[in-house]
């Protein structure tokens, strides 16, 4: 018998993983208490950008083995119900804000089936599972909980998803794993290593996995500071390391740092957590990853008040790039967002592009100015950032960019354009670890 699944919540999770468990054969419901999302991807749209997502949704849709809901009830006989709910930074803090964790829980626990397994795929300070299965058991005795975490990369979320790297599963019995193995039998016969776990070990892979990318992430940025200041070129620096098997090449690119709904407000999170359980000495070092993460982004407005003047008002600004990654319009904690938006509060004239998150960015800071095209957005500038390493920007040509701005200066902030090719073009080229020609 072919299990039917639950995906409760429809956010970038949820709908990705609702759309990729249907493509595997499954029948699935997704459940939301948002009716306008409901709507939404019921006719096989989703309100955010991913690639290749909206078209595997509208084909799951068309094939009726997806379907959305607003009713609990529809839910009653699915065999596996995954929860997808968000878990941001509660205000005013740091740690986790477990709001709708918490209900999404109590909702399906009064309807899930004798025998059923709810899954917790969101992001949670460990303790949570235990929990949430202790409070799962009380309202249902006949039913079980288990915890998977997600490892998926805005812009590859569908590939992460149907062919991830690793699976693992925190369970406290043999039937839960079993029914786990089921659904994800498609993955196994691929070869996907399985990890299985207790609760607590698999809520610590996914923020361990995460502290380590922004670990790594941010010693780069440490070391383009030394490189500025030693007269060290940080990308030669990164290549070299880069070829020692135990660092790898992969997150070693220096520039304004790491954003999103994820790496940020989960290193936070694991920090505010391990306290609680008095072990903050262990992850002491998080703070200081997370200062310099922020710190690479005074350090470009420190560049263009080098370049233009301490004084900013009235220069034109171009800014290329608004998403906190390239192939997502995600505004969560921008860097590239943050950076004009602090130029332009300096009293400067800032324009801001970007391909795909222009309407996200536009909500969360009404006061900037936006351009759909790139050169408008540079027509008239002083100074050019290029702080989203989208390929469109790495397709520009410089000596046609020349001809539209008033000074022809531009920094790197993602270390990913051609250097020679813009200096050939007579620009003056700076970037984050690397000596200002």
């Amino acid at each position: 018998m072919t299990l039917k699944l639950s995906v409760i919540g429809t956010g970038y999770l949820g709908a990705t993983h609702a759309a990729c468990m249907a493509s595997m054969g499954f029948q699935v419901i997704g459940f939301d208490t948002e009716q306008s999302k409901i709507d939404l991807l019921s006719k096989g749209k989703v309100p955010f950008y991913e690639p290749d997502l909206e078209e595997l949704l509208d084909k799951q849709i068309k094939s009726r083995r997806l379907t959305f809901t607003k009713d609990i009830n529809d839910l009653t006989d699915c065999d596996v119900h995954f929860i997808c709910v968000g878990t941001p930074q509660v205000k005013g803090g740091i740690a986790a804000d477990l709001t709708y964790v918490n209900a999404a829980l109590e909702s399906v626990a009064k309807i899930v089936k004798i025998g059923a397994l709810v899954v917790g795929k969101s992001t949670v300070p460990v303790g949570t599972a235990e929990k949430l299965r202790n409070r799962l058991i009380e309202i249902n005795p006949k039913s079980d909980l288990a915890w998977n975490p997600e490892f998926l990369r805005e812009g590859f979320a569908v590939e992460d998803t149907l062919k991830p790297n690793r699976l693992v599963v925190g369970v406290t019995n043999d039937n839960a794993e079993e029914i786990l193995k089921k659904v994800y039998a498609i993955n196994l016969k691929e070869g996907t290593p399985w990890v299985r776990a207790d609760l607590p070990t698999s809520e610590l892979v996914k923020v361990a996995a995460n502290s380590f990318l922004a670990t790594k992430i941010s010693l780069i940025n440490a070391m383009a500071e030394v490189c500025e200041a030693a007269g060290g070129d940080v990308t030669v620096l990164a290549k070299a390391i880069g070829y020692d098997p135990r660092i790898g090449n992969r997150f070693l690119q220096a520039g304004i740092g790491f954003g999103g709904g994820c790496l940020p407000k989960d290193i936070r999170a694991f920090m505010a957590r391990a306290e609680e359980l008095g072990a903050q000495q262990a992850v002491k070092f998080l703070k200081e990853i997370d200062e310099i993460n922020l710190r690479a982004r005074q350090r470009i407005i420190e560049l263009v008040r080098k370049d233009l003047a301490n004084n900013l008002q009235g220069k034109k600004v171009s800014i290329l790039g608004a998403a906190f990654k390239p192939d997502s319009d995600d505004v969560r904690d921008s860097p590239a967002l943050d950076i004009a938006a602090q130029i332009q509060a300096a009293g400067a004239i800032v324009t801001v592009h970007d391909p795909k998150a222009i309407e996200n960015a536009q909500k969360r800071f009404p006061a900037l100015k936006f351009s759909e095209g790139i050169n408008e957005t540079l027509q008239g500038s002083n100074i050019v950032l290029h702080l989203t390493e989208w390929k469109i920007y790495r397709e520009i040509d410089p000596v046609n960019a020349k001809a539209l701005v008033q000074n022809a200066i531009i920094i790197d902030g993602r270390n990913a354009l051609d250097r020679e090719l813009w200096l050939k073009a007579g620009w003056k080229f700076r970037a984050l670890g690397r000596t200002h020609v």
